[in-house]
């Protein structure tokens, strides 16, 4: 295939994905449920990058495409266009070199490069015709002047509301950086993701699947974690390593990089040499990262490539055409969340391995034990459960070791100094953070203010993705409410790790006899079908994942198509879905029918129903039945509740009614109403007399609030069930308070302020600045566009 056919073939597909977007091919719904590989927008913008992927000469004309396409949306004012185009242009430029055009256009050493043109007036078709000299191996590169282009799209994209411009000013700062050292992008990915050490880049992230067992069948757990597993095989440090070297010298290097000789001699050496050339490589990148001495970069690079390679002669490796250096698959692991406990567990262990905790300065010095489970294993070499640190220091003075600075300084240090007060900017800090106390005392040198404390840097990223439906959120929810009143009593985890939600609906064929009754695969995936309606990216790539993953998963050639295709929309998925939509987590307190019994107290996410009790006890039969038989079906229920209007004003409202039941909503049918407030339909039970007898009809009343309460004046018990989880389910219940549910942060220091001042009422001193309500985030590509 020609260029022309190239770039015309890949315009065509781009076009595709457009006209997915608009709608116009709706293909079908229910053709994409039976033939799971129909192309879909998703199934389109993998093919475009794994094309990318097999031949490098695609991404050239890929990003020049995409370019066109993002200013022909602007000029239209087409702007659900523009975050899908915009983030599969940055997801090819992160894998692709930067053309340094005009700033570099000679090579190291003096030599003009081949086939590329100097001057402003530079050809953009030059290179993206591949053309190179005889005998020189070309690397794809974007010119300068394209990736100007862009800058400046993502620049005038900050006059736009969000999400336009939170995401313009993301990818304006990331194109700011690869100008400045080409390359950076590709080699913190690849060190974060695969937690390479580094002390340039110290950062790590990691992918968490989490899957219910007991809501998906165990054919698509075992092929996940099968999938899973195996691209964790195919990826090693070593290789990983090798992979940043190639790119950072392809970037800097350009035409005149031995592209297969070095990675022939890459492969050649041994683990430790690889080692020491990557950390050598990260060095020079990392050190020009303000782009202030470019060439310096440059030439430290070509000193690490000749070293690499010797003196072997320019220009003598085989004509093999463009070489890229494809991003290897991120670090995923695949958990089975059967413990209630298991998320916190993992998130300590990610920032602690079991490796560390036995060290002095691991775990035990930054957790008191009694926050530590009991289930937690400990490490091999001391069989404990929990972590513990053995003092050594008898307390007296004279038993410590010769200091190396003078005594005085360590004796003044021991007997500690000024209290330093903490800034309470510093306290509203660490609260909106995670909650907890506000920075101690200080120890410093006498006549002298402490120095205060580093601050703590967040290193660590967990991006935890959900695997199911509504219910397995559910289950997040209660995690996560557990995991913030955990931190709001001693901070540990908020400081060091950036924890983030992404969700995929899994539906499988078959329902499983866990699911709801009345509950269709639909009514199951509300909150993914509202990041659908709010995010069009979202639909096209996840949401066309509920009914594709259990047919792949079955198929008998899955092992030729999932590997990669499930793996790589996952990691899209994590590396470019950063955008959150917050959802109101509510908490609810049950009152049981026993006086003995102590009242529940849960929170969940998407709804509550109640329902009549069917079996009713013992006692309520003797004393109800002949009442109920008379009265007709469903009991008396006595609601109070506060409306929610237009004008934002709350009415408290109360209403006694026979009804059957009532169901609460938390997710709204419409993006507009946002998820805030609770759709509650309650179903009145009407009797009416007339000659044939006595008749009962329903009568469905709807109306949406921020905080109800219920009573059942019979005392006649009812059911509840939350987040459609029959697990979830409440038996023998006369009464429920749901409210939105407070940060547990907030909570704390109210109840401080309030022991300090009784009679304020109002949220005074740090209180006001802290979040209230308990907020779950979960990903998205762009958010809620408005």
């Amino acid at each position: 295939m020609d260029s022309s056919e190239l770039e015309s073939d890949i315009l065509r597909r781009v076009r595709a994905l457009l006209r997915e977007l608009d709608g116009h091919h709706p293909s079908c719904q229910s053709d994409r449920e039976s033939h799971p590989c129909c192309p879909s927008s998703g199934m389109l913008r993998w093919t475009l990058h794994k094309r990318m992927d097999q031949n490098p000469r695609t991404s050239c004309v890929l990003v020049s495409i995409l370019v066109k396409e993002l200013e022909r949306a602007e000029r239209g004012d087409l702007r659900h266009y523009i975050i899908p185009l915009l983030h599969t242009l940055m997801y090819t430029l992160i894998q692709v070199r930067q053309h340094r055009g005009t700033a570099a256009g000679a090579a190291p050493g003096g030599h003009q490069r081949t086939g590329e043109a100097t001057g402003a007036t530079q050809n953009l078709e030059q290179p993206l015709r591949g053309s190179r000299a005889p005998g020189q191996p070309q690397a794809p590169c974007i010119p300068d002047e394209l990736c100007a282009r862009v800058y400046d799209f993502c620049k005038r994209l900050l006059t736009l509301p969000k999400p336009f411009c939170t995401i313009g000013l993301d990818y304006a700062s990331r194109l700011q950086l690869e100008r400045a050292a080409p390359g950076t992008l590709y080699q913190r990915t690849v060190i974060s993701e695969q937690s390479l050490p580094s002390a340039a880049f110290p950062c790590q992230d990691r992918i968490f699947i989490f899957a219910d067992p007991e809501l998906l069948p165990e054919a698509i757990c075992r092929a996940l974690a099968m999938d899973t597993q195996a691209a964790q095989v195919s990826q090693s440090p070593r290789g990983c390593m090798s992979c940043v070297v190639t790119h950072a010298l392809q970037a800097a290097l350009g035409d005149t990089c031995d592209t297969a000789g070095l990675r022939a001699r890459l492969q050649a050496l041994p683990p430790g040499d690889v080692e020491h050339w990557f950390q050598q490589v990260v060095a020079a990148v990392e050190g020009s990262e303000g782009g202030s001495d470019r060439g310096q970069r440059t030439v430290q690079l070509e000193r690490i490539y000749h070293s690499l390679l010797g003196s072997s002669p320019k220009g003598n490796a085989p004509q093999e055409g463009l070489q890229g250096t494809p991003l290897p698959s991120p670090n995923i692991s695949f958990h089975l969340w059967t413990e209630d406990e298991q998320l916190w567990k993992e998130l300590v262990l990610f920032l602690r391995p079991l490796s560390q905790s036995c060290e002095p300065e691991g775990l035990g010095q930054e957790l008191e034990p009694m926050e530590m489970p009991d289930s937690l294993p400990g490490c091999g070499c001391c069989g404990q459960s929990r972590f513990s640190v053995l003092s050594t220091d008898s307390g007296i003075e004279r038993d410590l070791p010769a200091p190396e600075e003078p005594c005085e300084r360590s004796r003044l240090h021991r007997k500690g100094g000024i209290k330093k007060k903490p800034s309470p900017l510093d306290s509203v800090a660490l609260l909106q953070a995670g909650g907890g106390k506000a920075p101690g005392k200080a120890l410093g040198r006498a006549g002298m203010a402490p120095e205060p404390p580093a601050p703590l840097q967040r290193l660590h990223s967990a991006r935890v993705v959900l695997l199911g439906d509504d219910r397995i959120l559910g289950r997040l929810a209660q995690a996560f409410h557990s995991l913030r009143k955990r931190e709001a009593r001693r901070v540990f985890l908020t400081p060091r790790l950036d924890l983030q939600f992404y969700h995929i609906p899994v539906v499988p064929a078959q329902p499983q006899p866990s699911a709801a009754e009345h509950a269709g695969p639909e009514e199951l995936c509300e909150v993914a079908g509202y990041l659908g309606r709010a995010d069009p990216w979202y639909e096209s790539n996840i949401n066309t994942l509920c009914h594709m993953i259990p047919k792949l998963a079955t198929m008998p050639s899955r092992a030729l198509v999932t590997d990669l295709f499930l793996t790589d929309v996952i990691a899209y998925y994590a590396r470019m879905g950063t955008q959150p939509v917050c959802f109101q987590v509510h908490s609810v307190k049950v009152l049981f029918q026993d006086p003995a019994q102590d009242p529940a107290e849960d929170v969940f996410l998407t709804e509550l129903l109640t329902q009549v009790q069917d079996s009713p006890s013992p006692r309520e039969l003797s004393t109800t039945k002949r009442k109920s038989t008379l009265d007709g079906p469903g009991m008396d229920l006595t609601v109070t509740y506060r409306r929610v209007v237009l004008s934002e004003r709350q009415k408290e409202l109360a209403l006694s009614l026979r009804s059957s039941g009532l169901l609460m909503k938390a997710i709204p049918a419409e993006e507009a109403a946002g998820p805030g407030c609770l759709t509650v339909t309650i179903t009145e039970i009407i009797r009416t007399s007339n000659l044939a007898g006595r008749s009962f009809s329903a009568v469905a009343h709807r109306f949406r609030t921020r905080s109800i309460k219920v009573r059942s004046a019979e005392q006649r018990p009812f059911t509840v069930r939350l987040d459609k989880d029959s697990r979830r389910t409440y038996r023998d219940v006369i009464g429920l308070e749901v409210s939105p549910c407070l940060e547990p942060s907030y909570c704390l220091q109210k109840t401080r302020t309030t022991k300090c001042s009784p009679e304020e009422t109002e949220d005074v001193g740090l209180v006001k600045y802290l979040p209230k309500s308990l907020l779950l985030p979960i990903n998205t590509f762009a958010g809620v566009i408005p």
